[in-house]
């Protein structure tokens, strides 16, 4: 039988429900796999006697012919930016340490009413501000996958803690927020899927805030169909937050096996950039080939202002970040650097506390936000965002879904581009402009650089339409037939 770490969500549950094995059996054996991944520095906090605790109610209640939902049993990684009631909860950050929530974020609140099992909270880096999971006060993330020489390489960020831990074989899957690419990014890294909904599909109570208008929670899986599942038992409207969408939650796996047959897929000329490797190029049009012998239509769209989106996005979410980062100051919560006045604690916590990457950008933001600055910047960023928006929707009246790259590169070496945060930020150029007009999307893996690492190929979707979001996605996935694994924590293959 296939070792119990190497299921995928969906065969988890089979087995749970042919009763092949316990959720105990199933969560011990995740349990035994993180602890021997260690070195992945995937996780912040462990919930073993949590997990165990929860794992011996799924199958109580299985025993009584009575299981919570589709998750019932599952063992599930939790980005540490969701509030979990009773559970350390640091968004990477120095400056929340000791915090322990007297409540629960509805998306692990409703993954926890499906059954799911919390093996614990997943490194990233600091408040989510991050393409490679390096600035997070608990140390970079470690990708699964290796480099040349056996290079220890960036699982990209900010979800780099969830992303390792699936890709890693710790646990069939994991959730993690996206506000420019922070799902998708780091699931092409480690060869595992991403996926991104509409803005609005999940609610954002009780997550972290770094953007509030970009910030979205999602699934990171080893398949399409899991991360249906899982989007399944993650979604719905959320009174307690204005920004959750009064839609009810579809079946997303209604339509894994319809086919692409009939479809329009759009190929966006701007994703064409000047210096992108040859590798990157040549899959992005291998996934077109792949979508056409399935019998989809591919079709040439202009989305002329995708050069902008980049640059609206830096300064549209640090102006967030400095107003929701306002509340770290030492005086209710978290970590507090005493001074001789107040101010002096609130300078000394801030300083302390934050890292440099937040600092610069909660610094961005404010100053971009300043008298005399915001109608020169924000103003006009989000005129820009109007306009990025706009494109997609004339594009979706000719097209059913787009095609992209999911990042410009393959995984690098941690250490690299620390000193040039643009060339850092250039790492969400392809995902970047689908979270600006708050659409759905997902990173599939599609294929191999010439170093052996994982490269995937990126589809976007109409606002809501994730059914038909998974269904070409499925398609994708199962032309690419990707199968290829890291090596195991312990220097075997998986």
């Amino acid at each position: 039988m296939t070792a119990l770490t190497e299921l995928s969500l969906a065969e988890a549950g089979q087995g749970l429900e042919a009763s092949d094995f316990t959720a105990e059996e199933l969560t011990r054996a995740c349990i035994e796999a993180l602890e021997g991944g260690r070195d992945l520095n995937a996780f912040i906090t462990e919930t073993p006697d949590i997990a165990v605790d929860r794992a011996k109610a799924s199958d109580a209640r299985r025993a009584d012919g009575k299981a919570a939902g589709s998750m019932d049993g599952i063992p599930i990684a939790v980005k540490d930016l969701f509030c979990t009631e009773g559970v350390l909860t640091t968004a990477g950050s120095h400056i929340l340490d000791g915090f322990t929530p007297a409540y629960e974020s509805t998306v692990s609140a409703n993954l926890k009413d499906s059954g799911a099992v919390m093996l614990g909270k997943t490194n990233l880096d600091e408040f989510a501000m991050g393409s490679a999971n390096v600035t997070s006060y608990y140390g970079p993330v470690k990708n699964p996958w290796k480099g040349p020489g056996g290079k220890d390489m960036v699982p990209g960020g900010s979800s780099g803690g969830s992303a390792a831990a699936v890709a890693g074989g710790l646990c069939p899957g994991a959730i993690g927020t996206d506000t420019g690419g922070s799902i998708r990014q780091p699931a092409s890294f480690t060869g595992i899927v991403g996926m991104k909904p509409t803005y609005g599909r999940c609610s954002r109570w009780g997550i972290v805030a770094f953007a509030s208008s970009l910030d979205q929670a999602g699934p990171l899986t080893r398949t399409v169909e899991d991360a249906a599942i899982m989007l399944g038992a993650m979604a719905g409207h959320d009174a307690k937050d204005s920004t959750s969408a009064p839609i009810d939650v579809a079946d997303f796996s209604a339509g894994l096996k319809e086919g692409v047959k009939g479809m329009k897929v759009g190929i966006p000329e701007e994703y064409t950039l000047d210096g992108m490797p040859a590798e990157i190029e040549a899959l992005w049009q291998q996934g077109m080939d792949w979508l056409k012998g399935q019998g989809a239509e591919c079709i040439d769209v202009s989305l002329p202002h995708t050069k902008y989106a980049l640059p609206a996005y830096y300064i549209v979410a640090p102006a967030e970040a400095s107003s929701n980062l306002a509340r770290y100051d030492g005086v209710r919560y978290g970590l507090r650097v005493e001074g001789e006045t107040l101010d002096d604690m609130y300078m000394a916590t801030r300083a302390l506390g934050f890292g440099d990457e937040v600092r610069r950008r909660v610094l961005i933001g404010t100053y971009v936000l300043s008298a005399g600055y915001y109608d020169a910047y924000y103003r006009q960023a989000q005129k820009v965002r109007t306009l990025i928006a706009r494109d997609f929707r004339e594009a979706f009246e000719q097209v059913d879904v787009l095609l992209t790259p999911t990042a410009p590169s393959a995984a690098f070496a941690i250490g690299d581009k620390m000193d040039d945060p643009v060339a850092m930020y250039l790492n969400d150029v392809f995902t970047v402009p689908a979270s600006m007009a708050g659409l759905p999307a997902i990173s599939v893996p599609a294929g191999l650089d010439g170093d052996g690492l994982p490269l995937g190929l990126h589809l976007i979707a109409k606002p809501f339409d994730e059914v038909t979001l998974f269904r070409s996605a499925s398609a994708l996935e199962e032309a690419a037939g990707f199968d290829a694994r890291p090596p195991s924590p312990k220097g075997g293959a998986s």
